[in-house]
């Protein structure tokens, strides 16, 4: 028979397996609607993604617009194609720098993306707007300090494990 657990340890668990469903729930509810707002303006939740954060952000390099969505250059440029393809982008190389291409909203990207009322980082956004400056720190510390971890996992499996590198999407 295995020894008792503590009530602490029983209550750090439970702590454990309630923060992990309140993650769960708040990437789970962000795919929800970020796939049906794309459905109703007949795009792909990644391209809703790129849409408004070119929206948000303005022009952005094809490998700016590839860490904000957290997806490989490759992944981002079959994007792109597509989103060119239906006129609601542009690309565009930097004068500055020729080896730098620039993703643009083109004037039907521009009006699809305001026709767009909402999406999940505004809803987060105005979730967090309830938080006092001291708790918006706190959870921005923790989140950071947990994004962190999860990278140092990930590369030491892949280290490991090369076969459980990154997939295509």
């Amino acid at each position: 028979m295995p020894p008792p657990v503590s009530p602490d340890l029983e209550n750090l668990k439970t702590d454990v397996d309630q923060v992990l469903e309140a993650v769960i729930y708040l990437y789970t509810e962000s795919r929800r609607i970020t796939k049906e707002l794309a459905r109703r303006a007949d795009l792909t939740g990644p391209q809703l993604t790129v849409l408004k954060l070119l929206e948000q952000f303005g022009d952005l390099s094809l490998s700016g617009l590839s860490e904000r969505i957290r997806a490989q250059n490759s992944t981002v440029t079959g994007i792109i194609d597509r989103m060119e393809r239906e006129d609601l982008v542009v690309r565009e190389r930097s004068k500055e720098d020729r080896r730098v291409v620039y993703i643009r909203l083109t004037a039907k990207g521009r009006d699809l993306a305001r026709d767009i009322p909402v999406e999940p980082m505004e809803i987060f956004r105005g979730a967090l707007d309830s938080l006092s400056t001291e708790e918006m720190r706190t959870l921005l510390r923790i989140m950071t300090k947990l994004a962190k971890r999860v990278r140092q996992i990930v590369r030491r499996d892949v280290e490991t494990d090369p076969s459980r590198g990154e997939e295509k999407r």
